[in-house]
Formats: C-alpha cells, sequence, structure tokens
C-alpha cells in the first residue's frame, strides 16, 4: 500500500511516503514559507519513492489543532490530490499523533502544542497494554488546567513540538515527576502512516468533501469580526 503523510500542524513541515518497499521521510524548518515549498516538497519526496500521486492508496495529515494556514495548506494539497486521482484522504489529531510513538511506555502522555497567550493546545492521555483512557480531551487549555489534570499523577511524558516550553512552566510549579520527551519529525510522520493504517483496517471513513482543520480557537480574524479583540 502507498501512503503520504503530512503535518502542518506547526511552522515546519514533515513529509513521509510508504510504500511494499520503501519507507522515506523529511522535515522542512522554514517558519511561515509553508506555501512556498509544501507542494514541490511532495512532489519531490514521490519522486525519491519512486511514485507519483496517481500510484497513491491513500493520504493522511495532521487535521489540527496547529497553526490555522499550515492545516489549510495541507487539506488544500491533499484534496487537490484526492480530486485528481481518487486518493482518500485521512484526518488525524496532531495531538494524538505526537503521542503515538510514545504509547509503548504505558505511562500518561501529555502531547502539546504552544497556543500562545499562555495556553497550550494539548491532550492527555493514560496508556495501559490493553486500552487507552483521555483524561483531557483535544482542547485549548490554561496552564492552571493542565496542572490540575497532572496533579493526580505518579508520573507522565510531556511531547510534541511545544513541550519543551510545557515543561518549564509545569516544573516551576509542580515536582520533577514529568518527563519532557523531545520530539523527532520523523516520528510523527511515522506515526501517521501507521495511524492511517489501523483507520484503513478498521475501515473508517476518510474525511468528507466538506470537512477541514480542526481549530479549537476562533482566529484573529475572526476575533476582531467578533469584536473580542481589537
Amino acid at each position: 500500500m502507498n501512503i503520504l503523510a503530512l503535518d502542518c500542524a506547526v511552522t515546519r513541515i514533515s513529509l513521509a511516503v510508504k510504500t511494499e518497499d520503501k519507507f522515506i521521510s523529511t522535515t522542512y524548518d522554514i517558519g511561515m514559507r509553508q506555501s512556498e515549498i509544501l507542494v514541490p516538497s511532495i512532489d519531490e519526496i514521490l519522486k525519491k519513492a519512486d511514485i507519483t500521486a496517481a500510484d497513491l492508496n491513500a493520504s493522511c495529515l495532521t487535521i489540527g489543532p496547529g497553526s490555522f494556514t499550515g492545516l489549510r495548506l495541507g487539506i488544500s494539497a491533499l484534496k487537490a490530490i484526492e480530486l485528481a486521482f481518487g486518493v482518500p484522504v485521512y484526518g488525524i489529531s496532531s495531538l494524538e499523533a505526537y503521542a503515538y510513538p510514545y504509547k509503548k511506555f504505558d505511562v500518561p502522555i501529555l502531547s502539546c502544542i504552544d497556543a500562545n497567550k499562555d495556553k497550550f493546545y494539548a491532550r492527555l492521555t493514560e496508556f495501559n497494554t490493553i486500552s487507552e483512557k483521555i483524561i483531557l480531551k483535544d482542547d485549548d487549555y490554561e496552564l492552571n488546567t493542565i496542572i490540575k489534570a497532572l496533579e493526580d499523577l505518579d508520573i507522565a511524558l510531556i511531547c510534541g513540538p511545544d513541550a519543551h516550553k510545557l515543561n518549564e512552566k509545569i516544573k516551576a510549579v509542580l515536582s520533577d515527576k514529568f518527563y519532557f520527551v523531545p520530539q523527532v519529525p520523523s516520528q510523527t510522520a511515522e506515526a501517521l502512516i501507521k495511524i492511517c493504517e489501523e483507520l484503513i483496517e478498521k475501515k473508517a471513513e476518510p474525511l468528507k468533501d466538506f470537512d477541514g482543520p480542526v481549530y479549537l480557537r476562533a482566529s484573529e480574524a475572526e476575533l476582531k469580526l467578533q469584536g473580542t479583540i481589537s
């Protein structure tokens, strides 16, 4: 099965392609210039895998939370491939993808993205060998809410693109029983591929034509329109 994976939830772009005999991943850390590099980077990684977009069986991407611009770009790119070649697109929570590589440790995982204004997009999941329990669902959280959810835990791993920043804030309040693990972009790309394969095996529905990114927070433009901010 040929699968293309894409993470545009933060300022870097991570891509991966898996074929029957290859796994190729790459990351572009280019700040806010995602629109300049996204389509050429998809073309390049498919070329390295010796396939074309028409050869794909599925594609997947982080659907949010994250950067408003990045999420829109990712959806647009994969929906264009779907429209041209009939390749189904699977949307995956950014926070789920960031936590996925650490499920094997069977400890609570706090995945996060800096949402600015002293808030974080976060998910806290308790894993064990047979099940998982979501303690904090994907949302836009104040630091105090996250700390309160951690207080009764003996240990937790903190991951995601902005895990270091959140870890420092947590350590200023709680004891050192929470551990920051660096997020490796290739791990995220591989996680997206694996989650996509699981979704396909479960016969999960791909994104519909009208499905879009999951933002969790109104954009600056929307807030200004509502008169919430000036």
